[in-house]
C-alpha cells in the first residue's frame, strides 16, 4: 500500500425520500389597544431534513493527469469511515498514491471497481452520511450503472430490395440560332486540323460544350485515344474503399495489441506535445579522468555517478540562468528561481523523472541520500506530485548501458534536457602533437531554440566540462 496521501472532494447530494418531521406554530387572534383588531391566521411549515449521500470523485493527482485507475479499495462496502482516513489507492499517470476522506460516514456504494479506470471527476463510490442511508445509497448507484449501460436504439433494419436507380440525363448540346464562338482545347483543335474536321459543326461534350480532343475523333471517325473515365463508385463502395483505405494493416499471425498504461498515455501525450517546440542539439566531449577517480573515492560513502553529474550540470546552471528559464505559451520565456534537475529514471512499464530539488546548493553526500530516496519511490510507485513534475532541467545518463552518444527528447516546458553518454578510453593528441589515452564521455544537449541560442549552450557546456575536469568544487 502506497504511503503517500491526497484528499477526494465530494460534494453532497440531498434527497427528499427520508422521513419528513414537521414543525408548526400558530398565533390566536387578540385584540391589540388604540388599533383595530388584526386577526393572525394560522400558518404551518414544514422543515425538511434531507439525507447526504456525498459522491466520491476521481481526484487530479497531477497536472497532466486526465483518468486513473483503481489499484485497490482499502475499505469496503458498508464500512465505517473517519475522516482522515485512506479509503482508495489511485493509480495517476506517475504514481500510486492513497486517498483520503474528508467526512464521517459510511461507504455505501462502490462505483468503480479494482483494476477499472475513470476520468478526473467522475464518481468512483458514494459515502452516506448514516448507516440508515446505505441502502437508498446502493439503489442510486444501481440506478446510474444501469443508466450508463443502457442500449441504444437498434438501427433501422436494412432493406433487402436495392433502391432504384437514378437514370442520369445524356449531354444536351446548347443550340444557338445565330453565330456562336466555337470553344475548344488546344489539342481539339490540332486534331480538327489534322483530320480537316470542321470544328465548328461538332457538338462540344465539355465544361459549358467545350469541344474536347474525344469530341474531334468521335466526328472524325476514329478510336478515342483515351478511354472515357469510369462511372463514379456507388456511395457504398467509396466508403467501403475508405474505410479499407484508414483502416490499420492487418496483424501478424500471433501478434497481440497491448493497451497503454496511464503511465505510458503520459509519456506518449508530452512527447507529441514536445514536437511542436523547435528544438536544436549540441554536443560535446568532455574528460573524466579526474572525475572518476573522485568517483572511486567517494563512492563507498554512498555517492553515486548520477548526483556527481546532477550537482555539476546544477552547479554550471547557475552560471547559465538561460538554459535553465523555461517557455511555456510561445510569447515569453521564465528565469526559473530554483535549479531543479530531473533525472530520467526507467520503472516497470514506463518513465519517470524525480527531481533533485536545489541541486545546485545541496551538499554531494545529502544530494545522493535524496536521490536514493527518490529512486526507491519512483520504483514503488510513491511519489508525490512535486517529486517529480517540479523539474527545470532534465538529466538522462544511458553511460552504465555502454550508450557513447544519444539524443534526448526535449520534455514539455523546460528549456534543455541533457544526454550523457559513457566515459571510454580515447587517444587524444595535446598541443604538441604528443599522444595520449583519457577518458572522454560525449554530452549531448537538447535545448529549446526559442529562449536558448547556440552560444548560450555551447559556454553552458564548457562550464560544465571545467567542473566535471576539476570536481573538487563538487564535494564543497
Amino acid at each position: 500500500m502506497a504511503v503517500s496521501s491526497s484528499s477526494f472532494l465530494s460534494t453532497p447530494f440531498l434527497s427528499n425520500s427520508k422521513s419528513t418531521i414537521s414543525f408548526a406554530y400558530s398565533v390566536s387572534p387578540a385584540p391589540i389597544p388604540s388599533l383595530r383588531r388584526v386577526v393572525f391566521r394560522s400558518h404551518r411549515r414544514a422543515m425538511t431534513v434531507r439525507s447526504k449521500i456525498r459522491e466520491i470523485f476521481m481526484p487530479a493527482l497531477s497536472s497532466t493527469m486526465t483518468e486513473g485507475k483503481i489499484v485497490s479499495w482499502l475499505k469496503t462496502e458498508g464500512e465505517k469511515l473517519a475522516k482522515g482516513q485512506s479509503v482508495v489507492v489511485v493509480e495517476s499517470d506517475k504514481a500510486d498514491m492513497d486517498v483520503e476522506t474528508f467526512y464521517d460516514g459510511y461507504l455505501a456504494a462502490i462505483v468503480v471497481g479494482e483494476g477499472e479506470t475513470a476520468p478526473v471527476g467522475a464518481a468512483i463510490g458514494l459515502l452516506a452520511e448514516t448507516e440508515a442511508e446505505i441502502e437508498e445509497a446502493k439503489n442510486k448507484a444501481a440506478s446510474k450503472s444501469s443508466a450508463a449501460v443502457a442500449p441504444s436504439p437498434p438501427p433501422p433494419p436494412a432493406t433487402s430490395s436495392p433502391a432504384p436507380a437514378i437514370a442520369q440525363p445524356a449531354p444536351v448540346a446548347a443550340v444557338s440560332d445565330g453565330p456562336r464562338k466555337t470553344v475548344a482545347t488546344p489539342y481539339a483543335k490540332k486534331l480538327a486540323k489534322q483530320h480537316k474536321v470542321d470544328i465548328g459543326s461538332i457538338a462540344g461534350t465539355g465544361p459549358f460544350g467545350r469541344i474536347t480532343a474525344s469530341d474531334v475523333e468521335a466526328a472524325a471517325g476514329i478510336a478515342p485515344s483515351v478511354a472515357p473515365p469510369p462511372p463514379p463508385p456507388p456511395a457504398s463502395a467509396a466508403a467501403t474503399a475508405k474505410a479499407t483505405a484508414t483502416s490499420s494493416p492487418p496483424l501478424l499471425p500471433d501478434s497481440s495489441v497491448v493497451p497503454f498504461t496511464a503511465m505510458q498515455s503520459a509519456v506518449s501525450k508530452n512527447m507529441i506535445e514536445s514536437l511542436s517546440v523547435p528544438t536544436f542539439r549540441v554536443g560535446y566531449p568532455v574528460n573524466t579522468d579526474a572525475l572518476d577517480t573522485l568517483y572511486e573515492k567517494v563512492k563507498p560513502k554512498g555517492v553515486t555517478m548520477t548526483a556527481l553529474l546532477a550537482k555539476a550540470a546544477g552547479m554550471a546552471l547557475a552560471q547559465h540562468p538561460v538554459v535553465n528559464a523555461s517557455c511555456k505559451d510561445g510569447k515569453s520565456f521564465t528565469y526559473n528561481s530554483n535549479i531543479n534537475i530531473a533525472v530520467a529514471v526507467a520503472i516497470n512499464g514506463g518513465l519517470i523523472t524525480p527531481v533533485l530539488q536545489d541541486a545546485d546548493k545541496l551538499d554531494l553526500y545529502l544530494l545522493s541520500q535524496k536521490w536514493k530516496e527518490l529512486v526507491g519511490k519512483a520504483r514503488s510507485k510513491q511519489l508525490q506530485p512535486h517529486e517529480y513534475n517540479s523539474g527545470t532541467f532534465t538529466l538522462s545518463n544511458l553511460g552504465m548501458f555502454g550508450v557513447d552518444r544519444f539524443d534526448a527528447i526535449l520534455p514539455p516546458g523546460q528549456g534543455a534536457i541533457m544526454a550523457v553518454g559513457a566515459s571510454k578510453p580515447t587517444v587524444v593528441a595535446d598541443k604538441d602533437g604528443f599522444f595520449s589515452v583519457k577518458n572522454k564521455m560525449m554530452v549531448n544537449v537538447t535545448a529549446d531554440h526559442r529562449i536558448v541560442y547556440g552560444a548560450d549552450l555551447a559556454a553552458f557546456l564548457q562550464t560544465f566540462a571545467k567542473i566535471v575536469e576539476n570536481p573538487d568544487s563538487l564535494t564543497l
